[in-house]
């Protein structure tokens, strides 16, 4: 099967094929004389699975090891890790609706009219880290580790 007759079974492009492929997250294709891949059709729905997984915000290595509890791990597991990633999600969430706090209060803090001498979206971006920090709420994410914010 050409790369291009995979891709298209699977639903997603040529590239996609090729990077799950160099990330490792597809299976060691074996090749035909000629060099086409030959591609089993549970090849086709592990890269349709990487897709979903991708979509769903999972990182390549969430994806490696959703993949390896699928052949053969728990629920429990797949659990723990999909809560993980719903965590982080949520921890996100938090950031961005303090973002939108932020830069609506900016919005409504400029005329915008003009120079921009004294514009206060300016002089928020332009402020030292800690200043900008101050304004948002530290969010650490304990649960996964990932992320410590602070003001300093």
């Amino acid at each position: 099967m050409t790369i291009g007759k995979w891709a298209q079974a699977a639903g997603v492009g040529i590239d996609t094929v090729r990077f799950y492929d160099r990330s490792g997250l597809l299976g060691k294709p074996l090749r035909s004389l000629s060099g086409y891949r030959l591609c089993a059709p549970s090849e086709i729905d592990r890269l349709r699975f990487n897709r979903r997984a991708k979509s769903l915000g999972f990182t390549l290595e969430q994806i490696a090891e959703l993949l390896s509890l699928s052949q053969g791990g728990n629920r429990a597991d797949v659990k723990a890790l999909v809560s993980n990633r719903l965590t982080e999600i949520d921890l996100r969430i938090v950031d961005l609706v303090a973002m939108r706090k932020l830069l609506a209060k900016l919005v409504n803090e400029c005329d915008g009219h003009g120079s921009v001498a004294g514009c206060p979206i300016i002089e928020s971006v332009l402020e030292p880290a800690g200043s900008y920090a101050a304004q948002r709420p530290a969010t650490a994410s304990s649960a996964t580790g990932k992320r410590q914010r602070t003001s300093s």
